[in-house]
């Protein structure tokens, strides 16, 4: 599974976490330019996102959650810190896990 983190400096431990969960590809956007962020566009390989509320203004999480929802990956806003992403990661596993086709998605009932 690909995910994607936005927001956040120093994410070694979280990666470490992401990675023990299963994530075969973290990607990390830290957002800390204002213009930069914003313009970015999602990999198409992303399977899940990531945004680390401590560190992401309103408007850019907003505008990436909407992202996510048209494009039906789906989405955590935690804050930063291993054990938070590590608790909100497994849940969204837990409820979004398709046995069919062994990726997490929106499909399941």
């Amino acid at each position: 599974m690909s995910v994607l983190v936005i927001g956040g400096d120093k994410i070694s431990t979280i990666i470490s976490t992401l990675q023990e969960l299963g994530a075969s590809s973290v990607k990390h956007w830290d957002a800390r330019k204002k213009s930069s962020a914003p313009k970015k566009k999602i990999p198409q390989d992303t399977d899940c996102i990531i945004m680390l509320t401590s560190f992401l203004n309103h408007n850019v999480m907003h505008k990436y959650k909407n992202i996510a929802k048209k494009q039906n990956i789906p989405y955590i806003c935690t804050k930063h810190s291993s054990t938070c992403v590590y608790d909100e990661y497994k849940k969204m596993i837990d409820s979004n896990y398709c046995e069919n086709c062994d990726r997490i998605c929106g499909a399941r009932k």
